[in-house]
């Protein structure tokens, strides 16, 4: 590690984990003894704020702050879609929050690439480096070798949800591989007022993010492991082709899907086929348990299985912004999220949504005993299984060095646009993906 913070000193595994227990040790510390002297109230934005999340995150406050009688946490709800701008407009007036979890590890790179962001080499050590699962900071590791953050938890965000009753009801056996076979199992249950399945088409973080992915299960990439820009590929057309031949399958409105929309879809019965990460599971339970035995998830095909799956992992993350005033403040707090009451109680809140990054977790009997991941127990092993081998645009593959400059790309919509001018507008696709490549070009020499 190459750099020592104060949290060293007044935080431990120990302290950091054990939870309520600790109160005692915890306040014996250089840092809790400081911050005694005056309050400080810690910021904490989130964009995943649904409700039995939010009582999640209160439990973690009361407990923390019942152990720090010195700080208060605050939390504050963001978006998947605004969270840009808004942190944008933070940190250049300098009123910052003091930690943020749930954004994806690309847009922390890019941040923590212009001096934005706290390195958290430190907080890794103090939650305990060793209980990751393998590899499972390797995507916040920055350039100067130090981490920008860590993995509130792994996701599987581009899993092929089925419905196993409409499956049937079609004739169709086994769960698609490739493309042609989903192709063909969504025109066969597409009926009457079903359609075959909820893919994003607007110009949004979503569309960009899935087609990246079928990027991939066609053989394709957007950079070279070098990050040499790599986006005209034969890979990127046939997605383009395959994408524009599902849109008869999804419902009109899916020119401007985005999460919420493509999730509803799927969840209410619209659709046949659904694509996203295990919310689905909780969200089928509450609002319609009707479809709740027949619901189950692959990962999602490529074009051939010659071609190795590839799983979009956004690798929710913890980080605490360089302009915060209560950085050690900020860091106790971001070490006390992993202690396992709490933790657990917040991946509970949408059970194989968001999956744990440390092992003891995972193991924990508290973890496993919960209603969804007891029933579909097969389907939130393979999205852990599925997550931990996953890649996003900051970590395209295993080859690839880090992409500082994912956030700005994903912000930018290029990706999107690519999407919308071929499959929506007809565009000319050579002259789109050229586009598409100048302005990708330019971002990376920005």
């Amino acid at each position: 590690m190459t750099k020592t913070n104060d949290i060293a000193k007044g935080i431990s595994r120990r302290t950091a984990l054990k939870g309520l227990a600790v109160t005692t040790a915890m306040a014996a510390t250089p840092f809790t003894a400081a911050r005694a002297q005056s309050d400080v109230t810690l910021r904490w934005w989130s964009p995943q704020a649904a409700p039995a999340q939010v009582e999640a995150y209160q439990l973690q406050i009361s407990q923390f702050e019942a152990m720090n009688p010195g700080i208060k946490v605050q939390f504050e709800t963001t978006s998947d879609e605004g969270y840009a701008p808004q942190l944008a407009a933070a940190f250049s007036s300098g009123e910052v929050p003091d930690i943020v979890t749930h954004l994806p590890s690309f847009a922390v790179q890019s941040y923590y690439a212009n001096g934005l962001v706290e390195p958290f080499n430190d907080v890794i050590e103090a939650i305990g480096a060793d209980d990751y699962f393998p590899g499972a900071n390797d995507v916040f590791r920055a350039a100067d070798g130090n981490y920008c953050g860590t993995g509130i938890g792994n996701s599987a965000a581009n899993m092929l949800w089925l419905r196993k009753d409409l499956m049937q009801e079609a004739g169709i056996d086994g769960a698609p591989e490739t493309w042609d076979e989903l192709r063909a199992a969504v025109q066969a249950m597409q009926t009457g007022g079903l359609f075959g399945a909820p893919l994003p088409y607007g110009r949004n973080s979503m569309t960009s993010l899935i087609f990246i992915g079928f990027i991939h299960q066609a053989g394709g990439q957007v950079f070279t492991p070098d990050l040499e820009v790599a986006l005209d590929n034969d890979g990127t057309r046939n997605a383009l082709e395959f994408y524009r031949e599902m849109r008869e399958y999804c419902p009109p409105g899916a020119t401007n899907y985005s999460w919420g929309e493509s999730l509803t879809a799927f969840v209410s019965g619209a659709t046949a086929t659904g694509i996203y990460t295990g919310r689905v599971l909780a969200n089928v339970r509450d609002q319609n348990p009707s479809i709740a035995d027949h619901v189950t998830c692959v990962r999602y095909p490529r074009v051939s299985t010659d071609v190795a799956p590839w799983t979009f992992n956004d690798f929710p993350s913890v980080f605490i912004p360089a302009q915060s005033q209560n950085i050690d403040a900020a860091k106790q707090f971001a070490a006390f999220l992993f202690n396992p009451e709490g933790y657990i109680k917040q991946l509970h809140a949408a059970p194989g949504h968001v999956l744990p990054v440390l092992r003891s977790i995972n193991e924990n009997p508290m973890y496993q005993d919960n209603d969804i991941i007891l029933k579909y127990s097969a389907e939130v092993e393979l999205m852990a299984e599925s997550a931990a081998g996953g890649f996003n645009l900051g970590y395209e593959s295993a080859d690839h060095v880090s992409n500082e400059k994912a956030g700005e790309i994903i912000g930018s919509n290029v990706i999107s646009d690519l999407v919308q001018k071929v499959v929506i507008n007809g565009d000319n696709v050579d002259t789109a993906l050229s586009e598409a490549s100048q302005t990708i070009e330019s971002i990376m020499a920005g």
